[in-house]
């Protein structure tokens, strides 16, 4: 009785293929080409042809190089090869090719493998191929004993592979030429991923992979077209659709932003250079150009490249030009070899001129006819080919229809000349280019192999050095900061404000700011005054520059100093043992610096070479622009005036040594200075080494602070174009007449902190997090401390394509803000979080040590501080809600995009 089930299922399955054959309709038909899909998703073209009495069968999978993984290169070709290893059904296939007289064989690329065989047209060899096919498909034994055995194969055909220069170039271009992508990751793969390929990982990908659904089986030649399909319906309709879904990749490489090289050094060979151009994909409209462009350069006698390199120049020996149509953007390439005694630069210099001159010299009528003529030729005469046929299919399978091999060859006969030449000017382009150049060596020179390293075995000579020293508490409160701060003020008028207290590894914060001048006597030197601050740390009287960092890293500093409108600030980091050593190295930086000629030079052309980055960049231009409608009606000359890109490039080409030397001697001095000190120092010997260095040094010009009053201007909405950029910038600043002594202060502020200073504010809730149009959106109070001026801004960063949709979230969330105000529960986690930052910022000795400096100029101690947080803690949903409706006006908001907007 089982036999008889057997048996009965057995002939079941026959008849049912049969009747599944015969009854099997044909999807499309192209030019004889016939295509049938199976149940399982098998697509199966068939192309008979009886006057060449051969077949070809080509299977081919739509995975390649392009479809692997990190760890994985060379996963798809190794696959390759271990399929020919055979299944529990076919031991050894490559001995059953050879007694049928098969010629088989298999081949990897970057979108798909394919296995192939042709062989003088025989039913019974037809019909045993295509059912090795069909059980290799998902039968294969894929074994770690194989594996083992063919690795020395696989590895051979590297080795091979790294003996060509060509290939060797051609590997090296590709990896120069993509950023993301997988086309530039060679098919071959890495040794270390081939050598040490986790077989689980590789059977993995083998069962995903090879499905009937992702599979096109092709034969072409004499056959019967019935008996074929009764065939593979026995053999490949049995196998069973595939429960997977495959994986959907969607990496694009961006547009190249410039020129790209590398060269290749090796033993042997002939120098050579390629210039390669990324181009559409394979099924684009405008790839069909870059295949006659292949021809027009290089094509000989007529081509471009070969008349000027090889014949008119004799630069070189050979000309080639090579692209594929692939599945995603690909690449042209376009090579020389160089002739005997020639010149390797001057045959690139000629090569490229010719490629990406194409511009200036257009493209003629008869250069397109001929190229066309010759490229239909050759597809006339594979065409005619059955078994070429076959295996070309495989290229247009893989780009995602097979009938792209007719479609070219009708895109390529209807080409317009126009066209052509617009696909040379947009691709054939420096910005697009990456130059390969091959070098023979007569004895290669390289750096030792790189190799992985065992971090246990490392760690075994390592001896940890004692513990630090247990750092005692401090505690950041207002009242124990202001307990522990001694105030003094020198004979000069220099403040000082120093705060000893424990540190980790005895660290020591500086903080010293000079103040010079008045709005008049500052008026035309703003120039001098920054490039003065940038040279003061490159030398001084008796230390040259050398010496001078050699002094500084011995005493374990780390120094900044900054230009302001009317002052000049410093700040550094050193050690306990080095306080006052430093402190004293300091101020011989500052009353005795070397301005030397040259240094002024390098400074000079690092300043304009900033502002030359900053004028094309979306954040400057935005905060410029700003800057100049609210702070750009000062008189030429004011240190208030907001500048625009060029005046700050005349400044800084103007400004000559003397006038940094005039400017120093007349208004550096230290007695309208506050100097303070955070850290582990012993607070008597910094004194002393303060007052001694800086206690008698006086500035010859009086000190008035230049007052910054706020200007109200009407407010405005502008888009200033950025061409090219892929970011845009939103930069929004409204004038506030208020400081923060004023009676509104705690709830302003914690008015903007709901609105967009916080991880929970309304504008990050709602720009970054639910509509997801920015990577960063804030808004912020620039708090004046003297003037009645405090700047309220917006700001956001995003992609330009998005601006309307970020200032409609905008408009909206600050509409819903003043109408509906802020909930308590929002009022009590903003003041939570307000404090803790306020109390967090009060425990960083960098911003301790600033905060002490500016008390010193303020009048203030950190009661002040501390009565803050007693308002804010205080703070009704009344208050905050009315200080909000009372004060934020978008309307009158300076509101700049700035971007790309086309």
């Amino acid at each position: 009785m089982k036999l008889l089930r057997i048996t009965l299922a057995l002939s079941l399955g026959l008849v049912g293929g049969a009747l599944s054959a015969q009854g099997l309709k044909p999807v499309t038909a192209v030019e004889g080409i016939t295509e049938y899909r199976l149940p399982n998703g098998l697509q199966v073209l068939l192309a008979p042809d009886a006057s060449k009495p051969s077949t070809t069968v080509n299977v081919t999978y739509r995975v390649g190089s392009k479809h692997e993984n990190y760890g994985e290169t060379g996963m798809a070709h190794l696959l390759e090869h271990l399929i020919f290893k055979g299944s529990p059904k076919y031991k050894n296939p490559w001995a059953e090719f050879s007694k049928r007289g098969l010629r088989a064989n298999g081949s990897t690329w970057l979108d798909r493998t394919n296995y192939f065989a042709s062989f003088a047209a025989n039913e019974e060899n037809l019909k045993w191929y295509l059912e090795w096919q069909a059980d290799a498909m998902v039968h294969s034994n894929i074994a770690r004993k194989d594996l083992d055995t063919e690795m020395t194969v696989v590895r051979n055909e590297m080795e091979m592979g790294e003996n060509n220069p060509g290939n060797i170039v051609f590997e090296r271009l590709l990896a120069t030429m993509y950023q993301w992508h997988n086309y530039g990751k060679s098919t071959i793969g890495a040794r270390a991923d081939v050598e040490n390929v986790d077989i689980p990982r590789l059977q993995g990908f083998y069962r995903s992979y090879y499905q009937p659904d992702n599979a096109t089986l092709i034969v072409s030649g004499k056959f019967d077209t019935a008996k074929v399909l009764g065939w593979v319906q026995q053999s490949f309709g049995a196998l069973p659709a595939p429960k997977r879904k495959l994986p959907h990749f969607y990496t694009v490489d961006p547009v190249q932003d410039g020129e790209r090289s590398v060269t290749v050094r090796r033993l042997g060979g002939v120098a050579s250079a390629t210039a390669a151009y990324h181009v559409p994909a394979g099924p684009h409209p405008d790839y069909a150009a870059v295949e006659v462009l292949n021809l027009i350069l290089t094509e000989p006698p007529a081509g471009r490249l070969h008349k000027q390199l090889v014949e008119n120049t004799k630069l070189a020996s050979s000309v080639s030009a090579f692209s594929m149509a692939l599945a995603e953007p690909g690449f042209m390439m376009v090579g020389a070899d160089i002739a005997p005694d020639a010149s390797l630069d001057e045959m690139n210099r000629e090569m490229l001129k010719v490629i990406e001159g194409l511009a200036q010299n257009p493209i003629t009528a008869e250069e397109l006819k001929r190229a066309q003529q010759r490229w239909l030729n050759r597809w006339e005469q594979q065409f005619s080919d059955p078994e070429q046929v076959g295996t070309a299919l495989s290229e247009t399978v893989s780009q995602g229809d097979w009938r792209m091999f007719f479609l070219l060859r009708d895109r390529i006969k209807a080409l317009k000349l126009e066209d052509v030449q617009r696909v040379a000017n947009e691709r054939l382009i420096q910005a697009n280019r990456t130059l390969a150049q091959y070098i023979p060596t007569d004895k290669a020179l390289r750096a030792p192999a790189p190799a992985l390293v065992k971090v246990d075995e490392q760690m075994k000579s390592f001896v940890p050095a004692a513990a630090q020293a247990a750092v005692a508490a401090f505690e950041a409160t207002p009242a124990n900061i202001d307990k522990l701060t001694q105030t003094s003020t020198l004979a000069n008028g220099l403040k000082l404000a120093l705060l000893p207290k424990p540190t980790r590894g005895e660290a020591v914060q500086g903080f010293l700011t000079l103040r010079y001048g008045d709005a008049d006597s500052l008026r035309g030197q703003r120039a001098a005054a920054e490039a003065l601050a940038y040279v003061l740390d490159k030398g001084t009287a008796t230390l040259d520059r050398q010496q001078l960092r050699d002094k500084l890293d011995s005493l374990k500093v780390e120094l900044q100093i900054q230009p302001g409108p009317d002052q000049v600030t410093v700040a550094w980091v050193t050690k306990r043992q080095h306080a006052a050593e430093a402190a004293r190295l300091i101020a011989q930086i500052l009353r005795q610096p070397r301005l030397a000629p040259e240094t002024l030079e390098e400074v000079r052309a690092q300043m304009l070479s900033s502002i030359k980055a900053q004028r094309d960049e979306p954040e400057a231009m935005a905060e410029t622009s700003v800057a100049l409608a609210l702070n750009g009606d000062y008189p030429p000359g004011d240190v208030r005036l907001a500048r625009t890109f060029e005046q700050m490039t005349a400044d800084a080409q103007g400004v000559s040594i003397e006038q940094l030397r005039a400017f120093h001697q007349r208004f550096y001095g230290a007695n309208h200075a506050e100097f303070a000190a955070v850290g582990d120092f012993d607070a008597a010997a910094l004194k002393q080494a303060v007052s001694e260095a800086l206690g008698d040094w006086r500035s010859q010009a009086d000190y008035q602070r230049v007052p910054f009053p706020s200007v109200a201007k009407p407010g405005k909405l502008s888009l200033v174009p950025a061409p090219d950029k892929q970011n845009a910038v939103l930069a929004g600043r409204m004038p506030l007449a208020l400081n923060d002594e004023q009676a509104d202060y705690p709830a302003v502020a914690l008015a903007n902190y709901l609105l967009g200073s916080g991880g929970d504010s309304r504008l990050w809730k709602r720009i970054r997090e639910k509509d997801g149009l920015s990577y960063g959106v804030w808004s912020y109070l620039m708090w004046g401390q003297k003037d009645l001026n405090s700047p309220w801004n917006v700001g956001a960063i995003f992609a330009p394509q998005n601006r309307a949709k970020v200032e409609q979230a905008l408009r909206e969330e600050v509409a819903r803000a003043l109408k509906d105000g802020y909930s308590q529960a929002e009022l009590d986690a903003g003041k939570q979080a307000m404090l803790n930052a306020r109390r967090l910022g009060r425990a960083q000795d960098a911003g301790l040590v600033r905060a002490l400096a500016g008390n010193q100029f303020l009048g203030r101690t950190m009661a002040k501080s501390q009565q803050v947080d007693d308002a804010i803690a205080k703070l009704t949903l009344e208050q905050v809600n009315g200080a909000l409706r009372k004060y934020f006006k978008l309307e009158d908001f300076q509101l700049v995009f700035v971007g790309d907007f086309k």
